[in-house]
């Protein structure tokens, strides 16, 4: 394994992205609060079925179309919500739902996503009402229960890190440069939203981001656990809820498996941007916060996509 020290940042953060509910609309943000289990709010929400399971875009495309705002102060570091501090959702069609940020107190049993089961706090039955007549088909909005659950990460990768609704890992990163490389190569260019992830950085090479095994953000050690493989999601349109062929048919081609790692186990997957965790997240302190232009770090990473774990 390569060492990187280096003085001089590598990159800098250029935007901050949460989404509050697990494939609902994100928001850009100029700061946010870290936590061991990501950016705080974020996947803190999932809607789910009359048998506990999550939907998703891969499922019910429309969730990319509803909007969640959250009040500025939200991302402020130590902010506690009040009983008039509330998340307002919006889709097309629909009256605009409030949903309390103060603890609801009702708990249902036999929640599920992916690998995944247990307890999580329902947001009642107005929410309920709401999400059933959007999507057409019972379901349910419930929130992470942080005070009696916990959704470990993969062991293998991570052993000791958990995480709360996200799809595998508290954190995803990605270059602006990686994004610029795949939109040379598309007929039509997308924007990052197609990508969802946490943290965007620019000031690097394309596909820098797939090499960083343990770098800093400002002060805080995140390490890159492993490359992140993607789903159908990048293919749908995040204005219309409208899926197509790319930017997957386009990935497929130089972004694979046995492209990029030619010697390891094929899986037939294809991989962008990085997993992350946050090594010193155990630490006591204040100012856990990372910032729109806090500057990247790199202290160590591999030599070739190859050896990156996936």
């Amino acid at each position: 394994m390569a060492q990187a020290l280096s003085s001089k940042p590598t990159a800098r953060i250029s935007s901050i992205f949460i989404y509050p509910i697990k494939s609902c609309r994100g928001i850009s943000v100029s700061q946010a609060p870290i936590t061991p289990t990501g950016c705080r709010w974020d996947r803190q929400w999932l809607v789910v079925n009359n048998k506990g399971r999550a939907y998703t875009q891969r499922v019910e495309p429309k969730l990319a179309l509803v909007e969640v705002e959250l009040p500025n102060e939200a991302f402020s570091e130590g902010w506690e919500p009040t009983n008039s501090s509330y998340m307002v959702l919006k889709a097309p069609g629909m009256n605009v739902l409030k949903v309390s940020l103060s603890k609801p107190c009702r708990t249902t049993d036999g929640v599920s996503v992916w690998e995944w089961s247990g307890s999580a706090l329902d947001e009642g039955d107005e929410a309920s009402q709401w999400f059933s007549n959007y999507l057409g088909k019972p379901s349910w909005l419930v929130r992470f229960n942080t005070a009696s659950e916990t959704r470990p990460v993969e062991p293998g990768y991570a052993p000791g890190h958990s995480t709360l609704f996200s799809d595998m890992y508290p954190y995803m990163l990605l270059s602006q440069g990686s994004m610029d490389a795949l939109n040379k190569l598309l007929r039509e260019p997308i924007p990052v939203n197609r990508f969802r992830p946490n943290i965007l950085v620019d000031g690097c090479e394309s596909f820098a981001e797939d090499l960083w095994t343990e770098f800093k953000i400002n002060k805080f050690t995140f390490q890159g656990v492993k490359l992140c493989s993607r789903c159908k999601v990048p293919t749908i349109n995040q204005e219309s809820g409208i899926a197509g062929p790319e930017p997957n048919e386009t990935l497929k081609k130089f972004r694979s498996d046995n492209v990029l790692r030619p010697t390891q186990k094929q899986r037939g997957k294809v991989y962008f941007g990085q997993n992350l965790v946050w090594k010193d997240s155990f630490t006591e302190g204040k100012g856990k916060i990372i910032k729109v232009g806090d500057p990247i770090y790199v202290l160590r990473k591999v030599s070739s996509a190859n050896e990156a774990a996936a």
